[in-house]
C-alpha cells in the first residue's frame, strides 16, 4: 500500500511534464499567428508599406556601401605609423647640408613647427570649421557628388567641399582617382581617421603632405620653392599665397596667372579677417604686397661637389636600394641623413686647380669637337637637350645646341627654350652640335671650348683614409664618368717609391749605391733582348745612392733595384698596398701597369701612416630619419668613451685600425726620400710652399699621362691629366711641369691655412744619421743646413743598417771637437729658444733618439 500511494504523485508529475512542450509550442504558434494577423492588417496601410520599403532599402544600401567601398579600405590606424617618402640629405665634414637625393621636394615638420598664421591661412582657405566637425562636410559631399554626375563625360574634375581630413585620406590612403567612389571612400576614411588621430596630428599630416607645385610636397618644401625661406620666416602675404596652392598648384605659381593668384590670395586674407584671426590693418598691408616669388630653379647646393656626391649616391644605392620598395632606407624615400668627409674648401680648391691645369694645357689648341650631338629631325630640340642632362657649372657658361648654321651665322638654343645669335664659330661647327657658350655682349653668345683633355684628383686624410675632395673631370654636368675612381691609367714614375720600398725590405738602404747605367735583359727567344733607358734618353750617371735615384726619377736605377730585389717581391709589395695586381715583369717597375688615382693616393697615404692599412671612405656614418646611426665607417670600439664622468684614469682611446701592410720603418724611409723630391728633385717648383711636403711626379710613355702624388703629414693628394682615349700629349709634358703645378694651386688655396709645420713623424727606433748626400758615407764633422743642395743631410736608417764607422779614434775625437765648437758657435748666434739639436724632432716617442733605442750621428 505505501508503494501504491507513493507511485500516484510521480505519475501525475510525469504527465504534467510531458504536457509542457505542447503548451509552449501552442503558445508560440498562437502568438506568431497573431503577429502575422497584425502585420497583415498593418500592411493594408500605405504609410506602413512605405516605411518598410525605406528601412529595407537603407539596410541594403549600407550593406552595398560596405561591400563596394568600405570593405577594402586601408586601416586608418596605419596613419599612426605613417612614414612619408623623404629625400636623403647629404652633409659635409662640418655638418652643413651639401646635397639632397630627391625626386620631390619634401621636408617633414612637427605640428609645433608650423606658425599659427600659416595654420590660420590654410583653415581660412580650406576648412574653417576643421576643429569643430567630425571629419565630413555633408553639404559639401552632396555638392561634390552632384557636380561630378554633371561632369560625366567631360574632362573637368569634381568640385566640392572636401575637409582637410578628407584631403589627408586622399593624399595618403585613397589616391587621386577621378570618380564618385573616391569621394565616398574619402568620407568613410575621414570618419575613421577622426576616431584615430587628434586634430593636431591630422593637420600635421596635411601640411606635410599636400602637393603645392614646383615638385614640392608640404608647406616647408613649398616655402623654399616659392620664396627661398623657411616657414618661420614667411610674412602674412606669403602664407596666404601658400594657402591658395592646393586648389591649383601648377597655375598660381606661373607668371601669366599672377593677377588670379593675387586675387585669390587676398580672398584668403579677407577670410582670415572675417574669422577674427587678423586685423583689418594687417589684411590691408598684406593685400598690398606683391607675390614676390623667386624664379623656379633647382635648389642651389655648394658648387663643384657633383663627382663626390655621385660617389656617395652610388655607395648608398648598393647598400640600401633606390625606392621604398627596396627597403626602409631607400635612397629616394628613406629620409636618410648621411655625414660625409667632404671638405667644401678643399673640394673647391681641387676643382679649380684641376680645371686650371686642363685649361692651361688646352690654351691655344682651338675648338676640337662638340660636347655631344643631337639629331634635330628626331623631335623638338628643346626636349632632346633637356633630356640629355648635360650642363656646366663654370663661370657664366651655358650648354646649348646649335639649331641653325648658315655660313658665318648660327643660332643657339637653350633647354629653357631661349634662342640667341652665336658668334665665334669654328669651321667644324654644325647644326645639332651641343656646345658650351658664354655671353658676348648684347643678345649674342660666343662659342667656348671645353678642354678635350681631362683628369682626376683625390685629396685624402692620412690618419683615417677619409676622402676630403674628389674631382673626376672638368665638370660633372658634362658626364658622370669619374676619372678619379674609374679611370685605369699607367702611373709612370709614381710607382717607383714602392719599388724602392721592396728593395728596402730586402736589405738595401737609402744610402745604398746603385749603378745608373745601361741595363739590358734577355726576355725570350721571340722577344729577344730589351734594354731600358732613362726618361728622355738621359745618359747614366754611374754609381749613385738610392735617394738620388728616387729624387731624380732615374729609370735605370729603378729597374736595376727591382731586378736585384726580385720582381716577385716588387709586385707583391705593390699588390699589398692596393695599387694593382701585376705580373713580375720589369716594365711594371716603371709604371706600365694600370691603376686609379684613388688606389695610388691611398697607397701614398699609407706610407705616411707608417705602412698601416687605410680604407678610403666618402661616408662617415648614416642615420635614419629619426637620427639613429644605422651604419658607420669607423667600426672601432672605444671602451669608456661614453662614460658620464671621468674616472680619473687615462683618457680612453680607440685602438689603431687596419693591418700593418708594410714595415713602419720602410714606409718612413720612403717618405723621407720623397721629401727630397720636393727639395732638389723633379718637383722643386713646390719648394716655395715652405712646408713639410713629400711627393713624386710621374710621366707615362708617350707621354700619355702626367701625374703627381704627395702632400703633407695630414693630407695627401693624387692627380693625373690625360686624354680619355690615351694618346700622346706632347713631348714637353712632364709630371713636374704639368701635374705638380696643379697640386701647388690646390695646396695654396685648400691647404694654406692647415698645412702643419710639424714634420713627418718617424716610427720608434728609427735612426737619423748624418751622411754625405752624394757618396752616402757617414759624416761626423758637419751638420745639415737649410740649403736644399747641402752635401750633408739627415738620412733615415733602420737599426744596424747605417754606414759603419771606418775612421781612426783620433779622427773621431777631432770631429767631435769640431762639432762641439760649431755647436757652441751656433748656440751663441741664435736665440735661446732655438738652442737644440739641429735634427728635426721626427718621432712621437721622446727617447727614440737616445741610448739603444736610436741615435743621431
Amino acid at each position: 500500500m505505501p508503494l501504491a500511494n507513493n507511485a500516484a504523485p510521480v505519475l501525475v508529475a510525469q504527465t504534467m511534464t510531458e504536457a509542457q512542450p505542447e503548451n509552449f509550442a501552442y503558445r508560440v504558434k498562437r502568438e506568431a499567428g497573431g503577429a502575422r494577423a497584425r502585420l497583415a492588417e498593418l500592411w493594408t496601410h500605405r504609410w506602413f508599406r512605405w516605411i518598410s520599403y525605406a528601412l529595407l532599402g537603407l539596410i541594403l544600401a549600407i550593406f552595398l556601401i560596405w561591400v563596394l567601398f568600405a570593405r577594402n579600405l586601408p586601416d586608418a590606424k596605419a596613419l599612426l605609423d605613417y612614414e612619408p617618402p623623404l629625400p636623403t640629405m647629404v652633409r659635409g665634414v662640418e655638418g652643413e647640408v651639401v646635397y639632397s637625393f630627391a625626386r620631390e621636394r619634401r621636408v617633414q615638420l612637427q605640428y609645433q613647427d608650423f606658425p599659427k598664421k600659416l595654420i590660420d591661412a590654410y583653415l581660412a582657405a580650406e576648412d574653417k570649421t576643421f576643429f569643430s566637425h567630425g571629419g565630413i562636410d555633408y553639404p559639401g559631399i552632396v555638392g561634390a557628388l552632384i557636380d561630378n554626375i554633371g561632369n560625366i563625360g567631360s574632362d573637368q574634375r569634381a568640385r566640392g567641399a572636401s575637409t582637410i581630413t578628407q584631403q589627408v585620406a586622399k593624399n595618403i590612403l585613397v589616391g587621386n582617382e577621378r570618380s564618385i567612389t573616391r569621394k565616398l571612400r574619402e568620407a568613410i576614411l575621414a570618419y575613421r581617421i577622426e576616431g584615430v588621430l587628434s586634430k593636431e596630428q591630422i593637420l600635421e599630416l596635411y601640411l606635410n603632405e599636400i602637393p603645392l607645385g614646383r615638385r614640392s610636397f608640404g608647406v616647408q618644401a613649398a616655402a623654399q620653392a616659392y620664396f627661398a625661406k623657411d616657414v618661420g620666416e614667411l610674412g602674412l602675404h606669403e602664407v596666404a599665397f601658400l594657402a591658395i596652392l592646393p586648389k591649383a598648384p601648377e597655375r598660381y605659381g606661373r607668371k601669366q596667372h599672377e593677377a588670379q593668384a593675387i586675387a585669390r590670395r587676398n580672398w584668403v586674407l579677407l577670410q582670415m579677417q572675417e574669422n577674427g584671426w587678423i586685423s583689418a590693418d594687417q589684411r590691408a598691408v598684406a593685400s598690398a604686397e606683391p607675390l614676390g616669388l623667386v624664379p623656379q630653379t633647382a635648389t642651389i647646393w655648394p658648387k663643384g661637389t657633383g663627382y663626390f656626391t655621385e660617389e656617395v649616391r652610388r655607395q648608398l644605392l648598393e647598400r640600401y636600394g633606390e625606392n621604398a620598395e627596396d627597403g626602409p632606407y631607400g635612397v629616394y624615400a628613406g629620409g636618410l641623413w648621411v655625414r660625409t668627409s667632404l671638405d667644401i674648401k678643399k673640394q673647391e680648391a681641387a676643382r679649380d686647380a684641376l680645371r686650371g691645369g686642363l685649361l692651361r694645357y688646352a690654351a691655344g689648341k682651338g675648338w676640337s669637337k662638340p660636347i655631344a650631338t643631337i639629331k634635330l629631325d628626331d623631335g623638338p630640340w628643346q626636349g632632346q637637350l633637356a633630356s640629355s642632362n648635360i650642363s656646366i657649372d663654370y663661370l657664366n657658361w651655358r650648354v646649348g645646341v646649335v639649331i641653325e648654321r648658315r655660313g658665318a651665322n648660327a643660332t643657339i638654343g637653350f633647354s629653357d627654350g631661349d634662342t640667341a645669335p652665336l658668334i665665334g664659330l669654328p669651321n667644324a661647327l654644325k647644326a645639332g652640335d651641343v656646345i658650351a657658350a658664354a655671353p658676348a655682349g648684347g643678345k649674342a653668345w660666343a662659342v667656348r671650348t671645353v678642354p678635350e683633355i681631362s683628369g682626376g684628383f683625390i685629396a685624402q686624410d692620412t690618419h683615417s683614409g677619409r676622402i676630403l675632395a674628389m674631382q673626376g673631370g672638368f665638370d660633372s654636368g658634362l658626364g658622370s664618368f669619374n676619372r678619379a675612381t674609374q679611370a685605369e691609367r699607367q702611373p709612370g714614375s709614381t710607382i717607383k717609391p714602392f719599388v724602392y720600398a721592396a728593395a728596402l725590405d730586402q736589405g738595401m738602404t737609402p744610402a745604398t749605391k746603385i749603378v745608373d747605367g745601361t741595363f739590358c735583359v734577355y726576355q725570350s727567344a721571340s722577344l729577344g733582348r730589351k734594354c731600358f733607358r732613362n726618361f728622355g734618353g738621359a745618359r747614366g750617371a754611374g754609381s749613385q745612392t738610392m735617394r738620388w735615384g728616387l729624387e731624380q726619377s732615374r729609370n735605370l736605377m729603378t729597374v736595376r733595384a727591382a731586378n736585384d730585389t726580385g720582381m716577385e717581391n716588387v709586385v707583391k709589395t705593390i699588390k699589398t698596398m692596393g695599387i694593382g695586381d701585376y705580373e713580375p715583369y720589369l716594365a711594371f717597375a716603371l709604371g706600365a701597369g694600370d691603376t686609379t688615382v684613388l688606389r695610388l693616393t691611398n697607397a701614398y697615404s699609407m706610407l705616411v701612416n707608417h705602412g698601416r692599412e687605410l680604407k678610403p671612405t666618402v661616408i662617415d656614418y648614416v642615420q635614419d630619419r629619426r637620427g639613429k646611426v644605422i651604419w658607420r665607417a669607423d667600426e672601432r670600439k672605444c671602451v669608456k668613451c661614453n662614460m658620464l664622468r671621468w674616472d680619473g684614469k687615462a683618457m680612453p682611446r680607440p685602438k689603431r685600425g687596419g693591418k700593418q701592410l708594410m714595415d713602419a720603418m720602410t714606409a718612413y724611409q720612403v717618405v723621407h726620400m720623397l721629401e727630397g723630391v720636393i727639395q732638389r728633385g723633379t718637383a722643386t717648383n713646390l719648394r716655395s710652399l715652405e712646408r713639410p711636403l713629400f711627393g713624386k711626379t710621374g710621366t707615362s710613355t708617350g707621354p700619355t699621362n702626367a701625374w703627381f702624388v704627395g702632400g703633407t703629414p695630414d693630407v695627401v693628394a693624387g692627380l693625373y691629366i690625360g686624354f680619355d682615349t690615351p694618346r700622346p700629349m706632347g713631348g714637353y709634358v712632364q709630371g713636374g711641369s704639368t701635374a705638380a703645378p696643379i697640386f701647388k694651386a690646390f695646396a695654396m688655396k685648400g691647404l694654406n691655412d692647415n698645412i702643419s709645420q710639424v714634420p713627418f713623424r718617424a716610427p720608434a727606433g728609427m735612426r737619423m744619421v748624418r751622411i754625405d748626400r752624394v757618396s752616402g758615407r757617414r759624416v761626423f764633422g758637419g751638420f745639415p743646413s737649410d740649403d736644399p743642395k747641402s752635401s750633408v743631410i739627415w738620412e733615415a736608417f733602420k737599426p744596424d743598417t747605417e754606414p759603419k764607422r771606418s775612421i781612426r779614434e783620433e779622427e773621431i775625437e777631432a770631429a767631435a771637437s769640431t762639432r762641439s765648437r760649431a755647436t757652441a758657435k751656433r748656440s751663441a748666434d741664435r736665440p735661446a729658444a732655438r738652442r737644440r739639436e739641429d735634427a728635426p724632432a721626427r718621432t712621437q716617442q721622446p727617447n727614440d733618439f737616445a741610448g739603444d733605442q736610436g741615435g743621431i750621428y
